[in-house]
């Protein structure tokens, strides 16, 4: 190829039908002439065949990037199909409600006034000052109703914007043969597949009811008739991942262990996932550790009190948040940056989670430990105080020992309360829906305490019992389906579940991290 120019010398020439099948290696920053094939397990970047015998990566191991590359195609096709044929159309359907509820506001309204005018007409005109005050009444609702249903319709559309824009952004990683942006791809699937639980309103119109005439009683306001207020009801509209086999995800008869990460910790507390490839874990020291799902440690973080954290939990955007006890603060870790996000007095943090719509709900005590309670954040507001029932006794025991808590799909809030040996469930307006205090078996011999606890795609309800070596599975009104006592369990701790139903369970004394699959 004499005829080829010099200057096209670094090019690789392929048959134009495969020009979109040839990878496209990143470029070693070090040895600039060398193309990096591989990725180490350990700190994450791409190495080439040099950078494998520095110093640097001494006693690491490394992954061919074209095995990653392929993995996250494979994960980057699931969530395309996710956005086009599951997302993508619950959004169509509840913006297409929205609209004939708006389309159809006028009609309604004017049904209403008409008969009320009717109704009018039977009256005297001394009434007349009355029906004009009940019309502006009217009006004034409709205002409202027309605020709220533009309001969710701006909401809906603004979501779907930004997901268009995602799926726009993932359809050319899709198409790109680039590895670096391909493998840096991170799923935004699990955030928007939580559509809003108050998206899709029911808002009745008022209605109007008419009265006898009663001339001694003409001026009485509720004479003439009377409005009822603009009622809103919500429809839950959770999509989940796995909606369309939601029916079919039956329990395994016998759960499976899948891996098992040793952490490294003496006492090993908490676990929360980042996505399915890789945990968060924290135990009795100040660090948190990120380790991927073979086990390699990937990044380090440390409480700024240098005390060991009561609670770690991932937000919507992947960040990890943390209880940092000594200060009663929550904490937010970015890019290595820890930023303070609340700060309590009069009462102290023992456990966190974060809801489908992004709030925070937090376990606390008071300083006297005499007294429980859970708070919901929305943002930095305290947006809600759940304590007691309906006839004003504490939904949960007034004392600093363990109490997870965890937001089922439902939307229950779901307390492992330790010292009460129960698992407490209110709704969430903070109504006690029930609780369960254990299950006889004639094997598990010790009292139920439990720990842990998390909820998976189905609405079930898994609490630890690491006094008789056990996961407890609920369903969502208190009925136990079975136990997890196999895969050799000793003293499980925290829980948390993954986008496809799997468990990873903490050993508190061996330290290990466990994954294990319990649904078919």
């Amino acid at each position: 190829v004499d005829h080829i120019s010099d200057g096209y010398d670094k090019h690789k020439i392929v048959p134009f039908h495969e020009r979109r099948s040839t990878l496209i290696y990143p470029n070693c920053g070090k040895h600039p002439q060398k193309n990096c094939e591989l990725q180490c397990r350990e700190c994450g970047s791409f190495v080439c065949s040099s950078c494998m015998a520095s110093d640097q990566h001494k006693g690491h191991s490394f992954v061919e990037v074209t095995e990653v590359y392929k993995t996250k195609k494979d994960i980057i096709e699931k969530d395309t199909k996710e956005y086009e044929n599951l997302i993508s159309p619950k959004y169509e359907k509840i913006v297409l409600d929205l609209e004939n509820q708006l389309a159809n506001l006028d009609g309604g309204y004017e049904k209403l006034t008409t008969t009320m005018s009717k109704q009018g007409e039977q009256w005297h005109r001394e009434i007349d000052i009355v029906i004009n005050e009940m019309k502006t009444e009217i009006s004034e609702i409709k205002v409202k109703h027309r605020d709220i249903l533009q309001k969710h319709l701006d909401e809906i559309k603004q979501i779907q914007s930004l997901m268009k824009q995602t799926l726009l952004a993932i359809k050319e990683i899709k198409n790109s043969t680039e590895l670096a942006p391909t493998i840096k791809y991170s799923s935004k699937i699990r955030e928007f597949s939580k559509i809003p639980p108050k998206v899709k309103l029911k808002v009745t119109l008022p209605t109007f009811i008419p009265k006898p005439i009663d001339q001694e009683k003409l001026y009485t306001s509720s004479l003439f008739g009377q409005i009822t207020p603009l009622s809103t009801a919500t429809e839950e509209n959770v999509v989940s991942l796995n909606q369309t086999n939601t029916s079919v995800r039956e329990l395994l008869d016998e759960p499976e262990l899948v891996a098992t990460i040793q952490t490294g910790y003496k006492k090993l507390c908490c676990v929360t996932y980042i996505n399915d490839d890789k945990i968060w874990t924290s135990g009795w020291t100040n660090e948190i550790k990120c380790f991927n799902a073979h086990g390699y440690l990937q990044q380090k973080s440390a409480t700024k009190s240098g005390q060991a954290p009561f609670d770690i939990v991932v937000d919507v955007g992947r960040e990890l948040l943390y209880l940092d006890w000594a200060v009663g603060t929550v904490n937010k870790v970015n890019n290595a940056q820890t930023e303070e996000l609340i700060r309590f007095q009069g009462w102290n943090p023992l456990s966190l989670c974060v809801t489908s719509t992004g709030d925070l709900l937090l376990m606390m005590y008071s300083d006297d430990d005499n007294q429980s309670k859970v708070v919901r954040y929305s943002g930095f507001t305290e947006k809600q105080t759940i304590q007691f029932d309906d006839k004003g006794k504490p939904l949960y025991s007034g004392n600093c020992y363990t109490k997870y808590i965890t937001e089922n799909r439902n939307h229950d809030i779901c307390v492992a309360d330790w010292v009460a040996g129960a698992v407490v469930v209110v709704n969430q307006d903070g109504k006690l829906r029930w609780r369960y205090t254990g299950h006889f078996s004639s094997t598990k011999t010790q009292p139920f305490r439990p720990r842990g606890i998390t909820s998976d795609s189905q609405s079930r309800i898994l609490t630890a019992d690491d006094d008789n070596h056990c996961i407890h599975i609920l369903d969502q009104n208190g009925q136990f389906f079975r136990y997890i006592d196999n895969c050799d369990l000793k003293d499980p701790f925290g829980l948390c579940v993954d986008n496809n139903d799997n468990l990873c369970v903490c050993e508190l004394n061996k330290g290990y991290a466990k994954k294990i699959k319990y649904v078919k």
